[in-house]
């Protein structure tokens, strides 16, 4: 292993009461950083020879209790490298990496405490979907162990057979709803590895496997997408800007409520619709067609290029956004209801449908599953084919009908 850690004084750097910081010296395949303990004293006091403070320093209470400190946390340096060293990934790293991995300052022996610190960079840095879903998920895992702390450790297999148990116990839940739980649970516990909250080795997802069982079918016929298309709503309709979100969505590719709220008038170029998703970082460029270009016309009369297209952004603070996209999202899928009633529909809407409908009806026009793939931002094909697995039995009759046909 070409990797040594020295505790010494840096006498490179005098500071300007004449003192020198104590430092750990990193080698690392011949090349050399420096950690500082926070301690610096005068050359005088340091015992070159045994590597510490000299007993007749005077500066603090016990000098031998101070010598301790500094070798724990030269032994605990140790144990991270020897850690890095075991596991093959050492002789891989920069001096700069193998520094990062010792001065990590992330170090949570708790669960929750772990979560609660990921949920603050998130709302750092504005992904306030995931952090609302992380809070969430760790509410649901305190009442779960009765408002007691859990250890990273405790989340072992058992644990989470245990939240299982719990959760399915509740009526009305079900398997999806823990997905739910258990997916974002998963996702903090990788964080937690590579942050050194935990060893990899004690990952319990190798031997619990998440299930989820197969979602009622969502997508719209297109008779009826053309029902909504064809409503006929005054401005001063409840409905009016309802049955205008649902058709954007549906006429961009199934975009979802979140970034329709979030457009601008200078996402507009040249009869497209140029923007990133805010959930995958996707970028999309998409062509306006004549119908979408109506109703898109109405919104952006009288705008200015850093105006939201829609009527649904009231606030300026980012979290406030946040919060009156969700509100209006909520109001958004009541009144899909009432269209529903319009139409004569017979399915339960929501704002995800127009995203389905959108992929249903793509591949019933035989357009190839890669392209629509592609236009709904799935990096993995089998993301897609959740979307389409639903088919209902008119349509299954119909392909097999010109299978029987082609005999």
């Amino acid at each position: 292993m070409n990797t040594l850690i020295t505790l010494m004084l840096d006498q490179r750097r005098m500071k300007k009461d004449g003192k020198y910081p104590i430092i750990f010296r990193i080698t690392h395949n011949r090349k050399t950083t420096s950690i500082s303990t926070g301690y610096s004293i005068l050359t005088t006091y340091w015992d070159e020879k045994k590597k510490e403070i000299k007993s007749n320093y005077k500066e603090v209470e016990s000098v031998r209790f101070l010598n301790t400190i500094l070798l724990k946390e030269k032994a605990r340096i140790n144990e991270v490298i020897n850690k890095l060293y075991d596991k093959g990934e050492l002789q891989y790293l920069s001096i700069n990496q193998v520094k990062q991995h010792v001065t990590r300052k992330v170090n949570y022996s708790s669960f929750l405490e772990y979560g609660n610190h990921l949920v603050e960079e998130l709302i750092s840095v504005r992904r306030f979907g995931t952090a609302r879903t992380y809070e969430f998920t760790l509410k649901i895992m305190k009442t779960f162990a009765n408002k007691k702390d859990i250890k990273f450790n405790e989340v072992n297999y058992d644990f989470l057979m245990k939240f299982e148990k719990f959760h399915l116990s509740k009526e009305d839940n079900n398997l999806n709803g823990l997905a739910f739980y258990l997916r974002t649970i998963r996702a903090i516990y990788n964080k937690g590895i590579k942050d050194g909250c935990i060893d990899k080795e004690a990952y319990p997802f190798t031997e619990y496997k998440i299930r989820t069982t197969p979602t009622k079918k969502r997508a719209l016929d297109i008779t009826y997408i053309k029902k909504i298309l064809d409503l006929q709503l005054p401005i001063e309709h409840e409905l009016f800007h309802t049955r205008n979100y649902f058709l954007i969505s549906y006429m961009l590719y199934g975009m979802p409520f979140m970034d329709m709220a979030f457009l601008k008038v200078a996402d507009i170029k040249n009869g497209r619709v140029v923007y990133q998703r805010k959930k995958t970082l996707k970028n999309y460029d998409i062509k306006i067609s004549d119908k979408l270009y109506e109703i898109l016309k109405f919104y952006k009369k009288d705008k200015l290029k850093q105006d939201f297209i829609l009527p649904i952004i009231k606030r300026e603070k980012p979290e406030q956004q946040y919060q009156d996209v969700i509100r209006l999202r909520a109001m958004y899928n009541d009144k899909l209801k009432k269209i529903a009633v319009l139409c004569n529909i017979d399915q339960s809407l929501s704002s995800y449908v127009s995203r389905h409908s959108f992929a249903t009806n793509a591949m019933l026009q035989d357009i190839p599953l890669q392209a629509i793939s592609a236009m709904l931002g799935h990096s993995k094909l089998n993301t897609t084919q959740i979307y389409l697995k639903s088919l209902p039995n008119e349509i299954l009759d119909r392909y097999n009908e010109r299978l029987s046909l082609s005999l």
